[in-house]
């Protein structure tokens, strides 16, 4: 169960109007271990066109588009993580072993990116143990800081 100011989140009516994802932190229990991220409620896909929908198309110049893009509810109420210790525990069954809190609702895409970034150095997530954080947008990393 998310968790947002002690108040559990099951849904996305749960949260505030035009949110585009948020920032969490999972707790790993036994260890007190912690990783901060960010999480989209929704993704984007391209999906082939059928038979059905190729044949509705009305007739223009140029070639016929074949595909279209379908946006779908993300995987967020089932996760907990793209650290590689928080997949293997999960994969694992041990989802008691973490509480997962929302610290951010985010409006937009970009400003999620921001936000993660934020919060990963307030946090100084590279620069202590407490985090499994092990990188910042690929572009800093906690081995630089041993």
């Amino acid at each position: 169960m998310w968790l947002y100011n002690n108040t559990p989140i099951a849904s996305i009516e749960d949260m505030p109007e035009n949110t585009f994802g948020f920032i969490y932190i999972t707790t790993h229990i036994p260890t007190g271990k912690r990783y901060l991220g960010k999480k989209s409620l929704y993704h984007t896909t391209t999906k082939k066109l059928g038979k059905k929908e190729l044949a509705e198309q009305p007739v223009t110049r140029g070639r016929a588009k074949t595909t279209k893009q379908v946006t779908k509810e993300s995987d967020w109420k089932t996760y907990y993580g793209s650290e590689e210790f928080i997949k293997h525990a999960i994969k694992n069954k041990l989802h008691h072993e973490f509480t997962r809190e929302i610290i951010h609702f985010v409006p937009s895409k970009k400003l999620l990116t921001y936000y993660e970034c934020k919060y990963q150095f307030i946090y100084g997530v590279l620069e202590s143990d407490e985090w499994m954080n092990t990188n910042v947008l690929g572009k800093f990393y906690a081995k630089d800081f041993a």
